[in-house]
């Protein structure tokens, strides 16, 4: 992993995106933060809070798709774009802006 910084941001490399299988989600730690990134069918990239706002499941490891991910603890739906809850009263989710490089890396933006 790298690191590139600006003012007010950190932008990870996580390496290729071909490492995530399409459909398929990956906890990553960086730092104290722990971030799940997505790997949509279409080859969209997502990248949430890792654990599910009400029981901390690990939402890498549930069903993606459709632009959700759905808890393997409980089945609760939540959209990936902006981490509201579908059909649930769960607290929504912090999401991360996310990206492709020209390369094919996986490119990560925390805030400082």
């Amino acid at each position: 992993m790298s690191i590139m910084m600006t003012p007010g941001r950190v932008l990870y490399n996580l390496g290729p995106i071909t490492r995530l299988p399409l459909g398929e989600g990956r906890s990553f730690l960086i730092g104290d933060t722990s971030v799940a990134i997505y790997r949509m069918r279409n080859n969209e990239v997502f990248a949430t809070q890792a654990s599910c706002t009400h029981r901390s499941g690990p939402l890498a490891d549930g069903i993606v798709g459709d632009g959700k991910v759905v808890c393997p603890l409980h089945a609760f739906k939540f959209n990936l774009a902006d981490g509201e809850p579908v059909g649930n009263t769960c607290a929504a989710l912090k999401t991360y802006p996310v990206s492709i490089s020209p390369t094919g890396d996986i490119l990560l933006d925390l805030a400082e």
